[in-house]
């Protein structure tokens, strides 16, 4: 299994005084409301009736659905935690790079539970209406995850000689 170390790209600074103020509730959406699975926040953050569409499948309407999923990911995935790579804004949108871990505690993806670190990298896109957010829409590594928790490396036809 390729390991977390290996990712090895460092986190953004996340001090709040250096964030716009969208960046802001886009750290706070991941480093309070997923990492803590504090679903309280999410009438904070969140327009009601928003949409959530996640990397790992589902197209979630609301706080109830979205807060089901953050709990059921940060019980499958114990010390669920999102490392804010980098963030852009422009207009009424924020996009970023994260990478995502947590220990591999139930089945996943099919994956008998292993107890090791399992990681995967992921882009948001966050459309918001005022301060608050209206739309969600992530595009995740989910192969690259589910090769690593397979620890295979084939399935790749292209190779580069």
């Amino acid at each position: 299994m390729t390991r977390l170390e290996d990712a090895t790209e460092p986190e953004m600074d996340l001090t709040p005084s250096a964030l716009s103020p969208r960046k802001n509730v886009v750290r706070r959406f991941y480093k309070d409301l997923w990492d803590r699975a504090d679903i309280r926040l999410i009438p904070e953050l969140f327009h009601e009736g928003f949409t959530f569409r996640g990397s790992l499948g589902p197209v979630l309407r609301g706080g109830v659905e979205f807060g089901d999923y953050v709990l059921w990911l940060n019980d499958t995935l114990a010390d669920y935690t999102s490392d804010i790579l980098e963030l852009v804004e422009e207009g009424g949108r924020v996009s970023g790079k994260l990478r995502f871990h947590g220990r591999h505690r139930k089945t996943f993806f099919g994956c008998e539970p292993s107890g090791e670190r399992v990681w995967w990298y992921g882009a948001p896109i966050f459309r918001f209406e005022g301060d608050k957010i209206r739309d969600l829409w992530v595009l995740g590594d989910v192969y690259g995850l589910v090769r690593r928790m397979e620890n295979t490396q084939t399935g790749i036809e292209f190779r580069v000689d």
